[in-house]
């Protein structure tokens, strides 16, 4: 395993597996292998909407405890800014996976979907909070999020305001991180930051 060095904060984007939780999970175990008094908490931002999403939150959970045992799992899908304050100190580090899915709980929430009516609205406040979080969080903080703006421009009204508010949302945080790493095929590219 290459050295990975540690930072405040990373914003770590990348396409579906591009290796982006598994980078995190790196910056965890050399987290923990630092120090005996340090520990790592992963906030999921998931929900196990139907029968395929449960077992993909449940085949991760289990992926997640045999590469990084010392990690506990929090699940947080829409308190996030929150979670980070309740769990980071300066002997924690903390991981967020996904910002997408937290989006996705904010804007397409089950319950609107249900009823053919998906918002549109960017979440102005919970995203405010956040950004402050990350800002004041003592400890280290890996964020893992989904770079979706690279591909076809989506035909339906909600999935593109879906896709600029996930734009909008990478870009605020991505400001407010110290590093910014881009994965693709499993390789780090640093876009903010030393590497």
């Amino acid at each position: 395993m290459n050295k990975l060095s540690l930072v405040r904060s990373e914003l770590i984007l990348g396409g579906q597996r591009s290796g982006k939780s598994r980078r995190a999970e790196r910056l965890a175990q050399a987290w923990l292998a630092q120090s005996p008094a340090h520990r790592a908490v992963l906030i999921a931002t998931g929900q196990p909407w139907d029968d395929e999403m449960r077992q993909r939150i449940a085949r991760h959970q289990q992926d997640r405890a045999e590469r990084v045992p010392g990690m506990t799992t929090v699940e947080e899908p829409l308190q996030l800014a929150q979670a980070i304050t309740a769990h980071g100190n300066a002997q924690t580090l903390v991981v967020v996976d996904c910002l997408t899915l937290w989006l996705t709980n904010w804007l397409m929430p089950v319950e609107a979907l249900e009823e053919n009516k998906a918002a549109d609205q960017y979440p102005q406040a919970p995203a405010a909070m956040l950004l402050e979080a990350i800002e004041t969080c003592p400890g280290p903080l890996v964020l893992v999020g989904n770079e979706i703006g690279l591909g076809v421009i989506p035909l339906g009204r909600e999935v593109r305001a879906f896709v600029d508010a996930l734009g909008r949302l990478n870009q605020e945080v991505a400001q407010a991180c110290e590093r910014v790493t881009l994965m693709a095929a499993g390789l780090p590219l640093t876009l903010k930051g030393s590497p």
